[in-house]
């Protein structure tokens, strides 16, 4: 049973870094065609995609984002990680990590980020 769970800082301050990391239980992130990816929901809107890693390796981030974002990953922790830069009040959302293949999509619970002095 494959399970996701993002951790990182409920409060960041503007211009601030964001790091938020996304540990995978109940599969290995290498042995698999696994891609991962970010997406993040501000509140009152829609889900905001931000990113996607291919099992390739070939990193897509957002055109709005692309500036400031950065993805890595720890396979020996059996993590990734999402890194953003300058971060604005505009940046406070939900942010979910998401693990997938050819036949299923793992998504985690959601971490809940504000930006806010």
């Amino acid at each position: 049973h494959v399970q996701l769970q993002e951790s990182g800082p409920g409060l960041v301050k503007p211009s601030q870094t964001l790091s938020l990391t996304c540990t995978v239980s109940g599969a290995s992130m290498t042995t698999k065609n696994y891609y991962y990816r970010w997406v993040r929901q501000p509140p009152g809107k829609g889900l905001e995609w931000i990113g996607h890693r291919a099992y390739s390796g070939s990193t897509y981030y957002s055109p709005s984002l692309k500036s400031r974002i950065s993805f890595s990953r720890d396979t020996s922790k059996n993590q990734f990680t999402l890194q953003l830069t300058s971060v604005t009040p505009e940046d406070t959302a939900v942010y979910y990590c998401a693990l997938g293949d050819d036949d299923n999509e793992f998504w985690g619970q959601g971490t809940q980020v504000t930006v806010s002095s």
